[in-house]
């Protein structure tokens, strides 16, 4: 498989607070972190599927993580916080989710994995 390229989305740079400039900059450093381990385990994996697998469980976590940002949103309304950053990371997680879908094949292969994955713990819940 090619190499990786993730990025964070130039409308999500656009939305943070103009006299902020440190969560711009985490927001790349994260991005960068996190394409070096993507690609890091499309080269260290024997075949796709082992690739797609590995790459699942980090979207896993991606997901996890826009789902605690996506909770933050109404709390930070409710106490009266601006709930930008809270937004813009949700917003970055999403994408960057959508990234990797859109690389290549590797939606195909995430998309075969998580199905596989959802059979297998059907048929566990079966055996129960």
């Amino acid at each position: 498989m090619k190499e990786l390229s993730l990025g964070v989305p130039e409308p999500i740079l656009d939305r943070l607070p103009a006299d902020d400039e440190t969560v711009a900059a985490d927001m790349q450093k994260a991005v960068a972190g996190w394409e070096t381990q993507c690609n890091r385990i499309l080269e260290e994996a024997d075949d796709k599927r082992e690739a797609a697998g590995k790459l699942l469980e980090a979207i896993d976590r991606f997901e996890e993580r826009y789902e605690t940002y996506d909770a933050f949103v109404p709390e930070l309304r409710a106490w009266g916080q601006s709930p930008i950053y809270a937004i813009a990371w949700r917003t970055l997680y999403a994408d960057v989710i959508a990234q990797l879908h859109a690389h290549d094949d590797l939606g195909e292969h995430l998309d075969r994995e998580r199905n596989a994955r959802l059979v297998e713990d059907g048929i566990r819940l079966q055996d129960l």
